[in-house]
């Protein structure tokens, strides 16, 4: 087959993954994600060379941009001690006591998300002077 090389790298590493089946498409989204990774991490190491006054790139500069993009883009899931213990923390505080009686049993008003959350201000309708209708009346009967 006439592929390029990429494509055929983008396929051994899809095989070496185990999958066996995949649209075509995916071979080129893949390329696609991938030169445009490639051009954002070389454009932040040339920003980081130019920043260091070097005259070019080195390696360091591509190391400290890779290593940028993965504290930006990934990240880890915090260790299960952590969780552990943030959860032990949480489940310490007891749920609210629930209000028994006929239908649906909630907690008290203050601890559910069914009271309303607004108030309507309804504006009040300001009365014409009486006065100020005799005038216009009198204005009329003038012409």
């Amino acid at each position: 087959e006439d592929i390029p090389r990429d494509a055929r790298v983008v396929r051994s590493i899809m095989r070496s993954m185990g999958v066996a089946e995949y649209e075509p498409r995916v071979v080129n989204q893949f390329l696609d994600m991938w030169y445009r990774y490639v051009a954002e991490v070389l454009g932040d190491a040339q920003a980081y060379s130019e920043h260091a006054g070097k005259p070019a790139i080195d390696c360091e500069d591509v190391k400290l941009a890779v290593q940028s993009r993965v504290n930006h883009s990934f990240s880890q899931p915090p260790p299960r001690e952590t969780l552990l213990e943030l959860a032990k923390v949480r489940n310490s505080i007891p749920l609210p006591k629930v209000i028994g009686g006929p239908g649906l049993a909630l907690p008290p008003d203050q601890d559910t998300l069914t009271a309303v959350n607004y108030q309507l201000i309804v504006p009040t309708r300001t009365l014409l002077n009486t006065e100020d209708m005799d005038y216009e009346q009198d204005e009329d009967k003038t012409d």
